[in-house]
């Protein structure tokens, strides 16, 4: 079970890492797509996804504070759970392409980990 976590942290670092960069720093391109929140709220959440990604994977690779890969993998859990429903509200079509079915996945995938760290 922990090597299986383990992939499932990794895989959803560079996730997060390079969805919270495009939240961050390639905001007009989002903007044209999604206009629920404003320029800082996304930069908020990109800020944060990129400080979970390295969250996800650091502490507990490096045997300091291992207690904050369960923390961020929940707060990205609820991050990303909270997301998914406001892209529900902007996007009815179920495919793979919509962003609705990414973050439901990815949420649930950091539940996953946060439980799996944790107990």
């Amino acid at each position: 079970m922990s090597i299986l976590l383990w992939v499932i942290q990794v895989a959803l670092a560079f996730l997060y890492l390079s969805g919270g960069a495009y939240k961050v720093f390639k905001f007009d391109q989002l903007a044209n797509h999604m206009r629920a929140l404003s320029r800082g709220g996304w930069r908020a959440l990109g800020v944060l996804e990129m400080v979970g990604a390295v969250l996800l994977v650091v502490p507990a690779a490096a045997h300091w504070m291992p207690v904050l890969t369960p923390l961020a993998a929940a707060a990205l859990a609820l991050e990303t759970l909270a997301l998914a429903g406001l892209y529900a509200r902007y996007s009815l079509k179920l495919a793979a392409t919509n962003p609705t079915v990414w973050a439901v996945v990815m949420g649930l995938l950091s539940a996953l980990v946060a439980y799996g760290r944790y107990a």
